[in-house]
């Protein structure tokens, strides 16, 4: 597969920035760029260093990695890597270089009112490391975006059935001891919208859940009262404003997702979410990640652009080996094309 140069409709590419330099976005993103299951018409802007992603297609096309983008018939806008980077070591100048390229695929995203963003993994600590201390990647796309709060959204298409499986986070990057404060009626209601407006692309009357923040969402307040206290009652006043909607929750976080299990194994039923509210990180990510860990796409709401990312990290231990799964990446590219105008 070979991409043609700038199209006449620059609204209608994908900016994809090449994340870390130390780990695998290099090899995902050619290896995924040269997978047959892409669209057509495609037209991609690489943000990154040439020189290196050159570089990591030699190693790659030495290790006898099939099916990859050679970067000469790519458009890379280039900004190069002032220092050596060695495949698995991150260091500032990796970090450095993914925040620069980051930043500047969301001001070409911007000034040509591009319609989606693909980011390839990065690592917090080498964006520390650089000087740059955000939580992660969707902070940063909020501040130069200039939105009031972006929302992360994990998607993925079961290859089974072709079901959509749906988990937003209320709260993102941030610890665990502070999601109890963090977590507050105005936050659920704002999230619940993001949620919904989502799933609407796909269903008029989807299903939504939500799971509770407490073990067995807080057994009527034996086990933690924020459920009672403030979250039940949100839930219904959201309910009363959204009619068309099916809600429910707050679920024990230990059950929230097994209809998701059940339909992403066989295919939707009538009891199957079209979406899923996490309060925390991590009680998101877990079933998302077991079920779909190659399939799942993170993608930003809120923004003027759509951005998604493969969900999954950098792969220090295995960078330079050639052995990275580009499924991942695959599906970001997809969804990135799919969704930009859904």
């Amino acid at each position: 597969m070979s991409f043609s140069h700038p199209s006449s409709d620059a609204t209608d590419r994908l900016v994809i920035a090449l994340g870390d330099p130390a780990g695998i976005g290099m090899e995902v993103t050619l290896k995924a760029l040269a997978d047959p299951r892409l669209p057509d018409g495609l037209n991609p802007l690489v943000v990154g260093c040439r020189t290196t992603l050159e570089q990591t297609y030699t190693r790659l096309k030495a290790q006898q990695c099939p099916l990859l983008m050679d970067p000469s018939d790519l458009d890379i806008d280039d900004l190069p890597i002032h220092d050596p980077i060695t495949p698995g070591t991150p260091s500032p100048e990796s970090g450095a270089s993914s925040f620069r390229w980051l930043s500047h695929a969301v001001s070409r995203v911007r000034e040509a009112h591009t319609l989606a963003l693909v980011t390839a993994p990065i690592a917090k600590h080498a964006w520390h490391a650089a000087g740059h201390n955000y939580p992660g990647q969707t902070e940063r796309l909020a501040e130069l975006d200039n939105a009031r709060q972006a929302s992360m959204l994990f998607t993925a298409v079961s290859p089974n059935h072709g079901w959509r499986l749906n988990t937003l986070l209320a709260t993102t990057h941030i610890p665990l001891q502070e999601v109890s404060t963090a977590l507050t009626p105005d936050l659920i209601l704002r999230k619940l919208d993001v949620l919904s407006e989502f799933c609407l692309r796909f269903n008029p009357n989807p299903r939504l859940l939500v799971a509770g923040l407490n073990p067995h969402a807080g057994e009527q307040g034996r086990l933690g009262s924020e459920e009672t206290n403030w979250l039940i009652p949100a839930l219904q006043e959201w309910q009363q404003n959204h009619p068309q909607i099916n809600l429910s929750g707050p679920l024990p976080p230990d059950t929230c997702w097994l209809s998701a299990a059940k339909a992403w194994q066989q295919g939707g039923q009538q009891d199957s979410p079209d979406g899923i509210l996490a309060l925390y990180h991590d009680q998101g990510l877990i079933p998302m990640k077991l079920m779909a860990f190659d399939e799942a796409v993170n993608t930003t709401l809120g923004l003027s652009f759509l951005r998604t990312s493969p969900d999954h990290g950098t792969g220090f231990d295995i960078a330079g080996q050639g052995v990275a799964r580009s499924t991942s990446m695959v599906a970001a590219i997809r969804a990135a094309w799919d969704l930009r105008r859904a």
